[in-house]
């Protein structure tokens, strides 16, 4: 059974010259040990929600199986350390010894484990053309977004990923510690509900860096848009992908760093 995801603590509150005993909601942070047919492959800082579509999302975003219906069972099993998710697949990606993910990820760190270049920077497919995203629909789901984020309301300290229609409607929401936690389950999600990744366009609470180009491109996601900025090679990566990649998204203002075809109109 997962946790809320909260943990309350006693705290001491400083104002001005005054003091006073209080408690806070925090964001629980726990390891998560993912394992594909009983080995282990890599163990993540994450916040102990929505773990199975962390499994399926994670799964397909690291290329560890072509497709979600490789993925047969998916088991949640929680440890005094803190989770592990064994996950039972078809087909899954051969990895050698030296090139094992068998080392912790920082919740902040998106290919902790990757000991090879060419693990980190192996080109993902291109995106074929659309969706064609009405550009008022990046604020839309900018200004929707709060309120879908029921941890971060109470701690402050989580990120979300959201899928939004090509209208701007936020059909989905995960949250997590880890920014590319949180992408990796909202995949996850859109994947084992098979969602059409024509049809709407992913928003994050985050900058946009290489690692979560990497995850939407792998899965086929055409316009990824984020509140902050992405990194050089976030943008080189979107550009060779076919992603469209949108950056500093605020109220009536937003920067296109790749392929700008797929947004239309004004905000």
């Amino acid at each position: 059974m997962e946790h809320s995801g909260l943990a309350r603590r006693a705290v001491i509150v400083h104002q001005g010259t005054e003091k006073r005993a209080g408690e806070d909601w925090l964001a629980e942070e726990m390891p998560v040990e993912l394992r594909y047919n009983g080995e282990a492959f890599a163990v993540m800082m994450a916040t102990p929600l929505d773990l199975e579509d962390f499994a399926y999302g994670f799964s397909l975003s690291e290329r560890r199986v072509a497709r979600a219906g490789d993925i047969r069972s998916v088991a949640v099993h929680e440890q005094l350390e803190g989770y592990v998710i064994d996950i039972e697949a078809d087909d899954v990606e051969a990895v050698d010894n030296e090139s094992a993910r068998l080392m912790p990820g920082r919740s902040g760190c998106g290919l902790c484990g990757n000991r090879h270049l060419e693990d980190v920077l192996r080109p993902s497919p291109q995106i074929p053309e659309g969706p064609l995203v009405a550009a008022h629909a990046l604020e839309q789901a900018l200004a929707a977004l709060a309120q879908h984020q029921p941890l971060n309301s109470q701690t402050g300290a989580v990120h979300a990923a959201a899928w939004a229609s090509i209208e701007g409607e936020i059909r989905c929401v995960r949250e997590d510690v880890g920014r590319h936690n949180a992408l990796d389950k909202l995949l996850g999600a859109l994947s084992r509900d098979g969602t059409n990744m024509r049809e709407g366009f992913v928003l994050v609470t985050s900058r946009a860096s290489y690692e979560m180009v990497t995850k939407a491109a792998n899965l086929g996601v055409g316009v990824l848009a984020a509140i902050s900025a992405p990194t050089a090679l976030a943008v080189a990566l979107a550009q060779s992908s076919h992603l469209t990649l949108a950056g500093f998204v605020r109220p009536g203002r937003y920067v296109v760093y790749s392929h700008p075809q797929r947004l239309t109109g004004s905000i």
